[in-house]
């Protein structure tokens, strides 16, 4: 009798050992099943979001090829044109266009919701940090805009000297330059000014009014476009109730040629000439911002337009926000 309840025993082990083993491997190979599931999913969205962001790119490529084919060559860019209208955020409904009898977009499909905005910015409405430096020293029409969008802000006067100074250095990329080396990199987004020694809180600060498009290129401020405060900083001699009252002009009526903006003054300014100021653009920026379930991807791209060519110069894309399983998106 022991001997035959030690064997029940035994069977009895081993069967609960079984049922575990098995247990096991059934929990692992679900697992392992599961994580494909997602896995796949990240990869089906990042593949959507990146043609669906492609195409917003493209939609703000084409609306600047036809505003200079609408209006010619060397037309006034003004904010009252189709590019300066922001797309409003929108819902897709559908990503993939299936043929009848081939493919249907899953149940899963429809339930995914996308939104899609966007936005195209004339870069041209900024100060542009890369005017500090011209032929590989530091410009004295930059320098004096600058100094006086600091003093506008309240900004000190040597962290100008000292980007203006470190600017000079990065783009120095002669062989003659000896200290090459310990050079900061030339920066290509604003918020990179902060490697040339500028505190964020400087940054900051000068965000809304200043842009750093490709270095070598001199651009100019757009009258039709840009802020009172950088009018006021882009213009020698100029008030800025002089500013204020050239946007609250050209806001009624856009400008058509520096000229007609000078004669609203009454009075001749050293810093009133196409050399500074301008009523055209060849920069913009295109922002694109996409939700695709339960992430938001953002993406920029630079784009300058020669003509009717309209090229990317850089292109950035990051998610920006990813709640939480169950957590609600703004503005859902």
């Amino acid at each position: 009798m022991k001997t035959c309840g030690r064997q029940h025993g035994a069977a009895l082990l081993m069967a609960m050992l079984t049922v575990t083993l098995v247990a096991t491997f059934a929990a692992a190979a679900m697992w392992q099943q599961w994580r494909s599931v997602e896995v796949e999913q990240a990869e089906r969205a990042r593949v959507q979001s990146a043609w669906i962001l492609t195409g917003a790119l493209d939609w703000a490529r084409l609306i600047l090829r036809e505003d200079t084919r609408a209006n010619g060559i060397g037309a006034p860019d003004h904010l009252s044109e189709p590019w300066a209208v922001p797309l409003e955020e929108a819902r897709l409904s559908t990503f993939l266009a299936a043929e009848k009898g081939v493919a249907t977009v899953s149940s899963a499909d429809e339930a995914l919701d996308a939104f899609l905005s966007g936005q195209i910015v004339d870069q041209q409405a900024l100060l542009n940090a890369s005017n500090l430096v011209e032929n590989g020293k530091v410009s004295e029409p930059g320098l004096k805009s600058f100094t006086r969008l600091f003093e506008l802000l309240g900004l000190p006067p040597a962290q100008l000297a000292a980007l203006a100074e470190n600017m000079r250095f990065a783009a120095d990329t002669s062989a003659a330059n000896r200290s090459g080396s310990m050079a900061s990199l030339m920066p290509q987004r604003v918020e990179q000014l902060v490697w040339l020694g500028l505190p964020p809180e400087t940054v900051a600060a000068l965000r809304p009014y200043v842009t750093l498009l490709p270095p070598g290129v001199r651009t100019t401020v757009n009258l039709n476009t840009a802020s009172p405060q950088v009018i006021y900083a882009a213009i020698d001699g100029l008030t800025m109730s002089e500013a204020l009252r050239l946007v609250a002009e050209r806001d009624r009526s856009h400008f058509r040629n520096v000229p007609d903006a000078a004669k609203l003054l009454g009075r001749d300014l050293p810093g009133f000439t196409n050399d500074q100021v301008s009523v055209g653009s060849k920069f913009f920026e295109s922002r694109g911002r996409l939700r695709l379930g339960e992430v938001v991807v953002e993406e920029r791209s630079l784009l300058q337009r020669d003509q009717v060519e309209v090229k990317v110069v850089w292109r950035e894309r990051g998610v920006i926000e990813a709640p939480a399983p169950g957590a609600s998106l703004p503005g859902r």
